[in-house]
């Protein structure tokens, strides 16, 4: 990324890292990696960095809708991926819709001006400047024109692929155009109250001294009325609280945990569950993950929260890293498309195929078996997903239960993304499962 000509608070230094970032979305990276990477790339200042991760996701959010515009503003798609990016950021801050996201944060000739500037600073794409300003104009003189043939397509008024719609609405007759807006909401800042240190009401009135407005969205949840930085959160540095969504705080409770239970959190980074556990009870916990690097996660979080568990480098879906001892206790939240969380990771509804969710499947069905003759008789296995399609979820939970005999217990079910007073949550789904006696 070449933009040593910008200053490094300017709108076009912030425009030029957002769109590097979205083109590495475009050939397949995540997000949040794909930031990681332009930021490493950069001298980008904290507030820069916030700028770029800000445009980012709003292009996230809005990609559907750029991609149609270009195509109705462009006589040829824009070359490189860098260029149709770039655009595709400033239209994103161009398209003001109150009901998909917060009001435009720039005026619309600032963002002409500091996308041409942007492009202009990068010698990859400093020959198209031209046409950057000549798009970006041309959409400003005819927004109210092209605005209405953009929305009569699915993509372009709903910003998701074709296919996740057309799922969405298959599997949600009636909740499909709900789901979809939910999932074009920016998200909250939820906190998972730790119990061993404070409740809900004495946490409210620590907030209301500190004049940091929230509800309370749950049993231990808290939702601010406005996200902060981590840092300014009364109480989290000394594990008072933690960042944990509304639903996902509602599986540590599910497993009826008691203390000295021997507990297997599969699949458990980043560990936000793994903490909540350990404020639930006095157990034996092994957090167990395939992936050695994000471990380390759990082991920031878990000394935050001054509290310990085993951790294992594992295939969830092998048995090679298992002692034979078998647990009380088995939390799966298993692998899958994360349909039900795209309000906090846009990037997802475009680097997902349709085929990911069979394919996903078949892959926590291979590890639910696994799992299963690791649970004591008698003890309890809770099935998680952050999916919202029936293959990955209910049907999974069906299939499962008919082929272990298994005793389906009462738990959540299929949750669907909510934004409003009382209910603010990603979509997320529970199965209990108990395995008989011997």
């Amino acid at each position: 990324m070449s933009n040593t000509l910008l200053k490094t608070d300017s709108l076009a230094f912030s425009l030029l890292g957002a769109a590097h970032a979205v083109a590495k979305v475009r050939a397949g990276m995540a997000l949040p990696q794909a930031l990681a990477a332009v930021f490493a790339q950069t001298a980008a200042t904290p507030q820069a960095r916030g700028a770029m991760q800000d445009i980012a996701y709003r292009t996230m959010r809005q990609l559907g809708r750029a991609d149609l515009l270009l195509g109705l503003l462009a006589s040829k798609p824009p070359s490189p991926a860098e260029l149709r990016a770039l655009l595709s950021c400033a239209l994103a801050l161009l398209c003001d819709d109150s009901a998909m996201t917060p009001d435009a944060p720039y005026e619309s000739f600032t963002v002409v001006d500091q996308a041409v500037n942007a492009a202009a600073a990068d010698a990859g794409i400093a020959h198209a400047k031209g046409m950057v300003n000549a798009v970006l104009r041309r959409f400003l003189r005819e927004r109210d024109s092209l605005m209405p043939q953009v929305v009569k397509h699915g993509p372009g008024r709903w910003n998701y692929p074709q296919w996740w719609i057309d799922s969405v609405r298959g599997a949600y007759p009636q909740q499909w155009e709900n789901i979809l807006a939910a999932g074009n909401r920016t998200p909250p800042l939820t906190l998972r109250v730790n119990k061993r240190k404070s409740s809900v009401e004495e946490y409210m009135r620590t907030l209301a001294d500190a004049q940091i407005g929230a509800s309370v969205v749950g049993p231990s949840a808290v939702r601010l009325d406005k996200p902060i930085p981590v840092t300014q959160i009364p109480g989290f540095a000394y594990g008072v609280v933690s960042v944990q969504d509304a639903a996902a705080q509602l599986a540590a409770p599910l497993l009826d945990l008691r203390d000295g239970m021997r507990v297997l959190d599969a699949c458990a980074a980043p560990g936000g569950k793994t903490g909540h556990m350990l404020e639930c009870a006095d157990i034996d916990l092994l957090a167990l993950d395939s992936d050695p690097a994000r471990l380390a996660r759990i082991t920031e979080n878990l000394d935050r929260l001054k509290l310990k568990a085993r951790l294992q480098a594992g295939d969830a879906s092998s048995a090679d890293w298992w002692d034979g001892v078998q647990f009380d206790r088995i939390l799966a939240d298993v692998p899958c498309t994360a349909s039900g969380i795209v309000r906090r990771h846009p990037d997802i509804r475009w680097l997902r195929r349709k085929e990911d969710a069979a394919q996903l499947a078949t892959l926590s069905s291979r590890i639910l078996d696994n799992l299963w003759r690791m649970l004591k008789p008698d003890g309890k296995l809770a099935l998680v997903t952050c999916s919202l399609w029936p293959k990955e979820s209910e049907l999974q939970a069906a299939a499962f239960a008919e082929r272990h005999n298994a005793i389906r217990l009462s738990a959540p079910g299929q949750l669907l993304p909510a934004a409003n007073g009382e209910e603010d949550h990603d979509g997320l789904f529970y199965a209990l499962f108990q395995k008989g006696a011997v």
